[in-house]
């Protein structure tokens, strides 16, 4: 039976600021607009954590009974590792998955009951990653689906279910807090490239190389920074504070640029998820001093 410590570990805490960060941007831009409401921020945050989880159970129980996990470099997976069974590890992924829905259903009841729907979509985004007969997460498509929900449908959506109305800055602060969630899993598949491939798991970073998934790695971090240069231009220039989150996309750069593989890259993919967490507090305390 897995420990407290091991369930803790499998749920993969180093990955919650991507988590963290799209409620934190989506809530200052509510702020800048007037239509902050905090109890909703709070169940938006309880949404996306508890999503994020379930996605990391999930995973740990799809790649762990197809035997995908077998050369991993990263952390312990509790099915791969035989310290929980399938069965468990598949039932603390529901229950995450049900907290988010019942989270979710608040929030839609309170302000719109369209967005049930784009629950449920996030959900079955959540599920069939890895999950299911054809998981697209083993077709490349995992990039797509972490922009699009933990990127542009999180930090909008944050906004929306508080100022029940859509803004630039929303869209603007989810393109990019979506570029660096992005960039953190294009790390994590980076890592264990070989190990995917050699298991028929053809990620993104098997379909494009070594190479060319450095470059698209690079080239994600260097978006997130012109967009918020964009937001400083044409909205405030107290979106600057972002920038403190440079110096942590500066040192998560260099394994890349290095051309490190394998555990080399952990360094990486930790500073990446500190640079996204920074960049959020950064961004959302700038729009908030724009409005005092």
């Amino acid at each position: 039976m897995a420990t407290p410590a091991a369930w803790i570990e499998g749920a993969r805490p180093r990955t919650l600021p991507a988590a963290v960060a799209p409620v934190l941007v989506g809530s200052g831009a509510a702020y800048y607009i007037g239509g902050f409401v905090g109890w909703k921020a709070l169940l938006a945050l309880l949404v996306s954590l508890a999503l994020q989880v379930g996605v990391n159970y999930a995973n740990d129980y799809s790649d762990g009974i197809r035997g995908t996990d077998a050369d991993r470099v990263g952390p312990m997976r509790l099915v791969g590792s035989g310290a929980a069974s399938p069965r468990a590890v598949k039932a603390a992924a529901f229950m995450a998955f049900a907290v988010a829905s019942v989270c979710g259903l608040v929030l839609a009841v309170t302000t719109s009951l369209w967005l049930v729907a784009v629950g449920a979509l996030a959900l079955l985004a959540a599920w069939f990653y890895t999950g299911g007969s054809r998981p697209y997460g083993y077709r490349g498509l995992g990039e797509v689906s972490v922009f699009v929900f933990f990127g542009l449908v999180a930090v909008v959506g944050t906004v929306y279910v508080q100022a029940e109305r859509v803004t630039w800055v929303g869209v603007a602060g989810g393109t990019a807090i979506g570029a660096l969630a992005c960039a953190i899993l294009v790390a994590n598949n980076l890592r264990d490239r070989p190990g995917y491939e050699a298991a028929g798991k053809q990620t993104l970073a098997v379909r494009l190389g070594d190479a060319r998934t450095r470059v698209f790695y690079l080239f994600l971090v260097a978006a997130a920074f012109v967009v918020l240069l964009a937001i400083g231009a044409l909205q405030t220039w107290w979106a600057g504070l972002g920038l403190l989150a440079v110096p942590f996309a500066v040192r998560a750069a260099g394994p890349v640029l290095g051309r490190v593989t394998g555990s080399g890259l952990i360094p990486t993919l930790r500073l990446t998820g500190v640079a996204e967490l920074v960049y959020a507090v950064g961004l959302t305390a700038g729009l908030v001093l724009a409005t005092t």
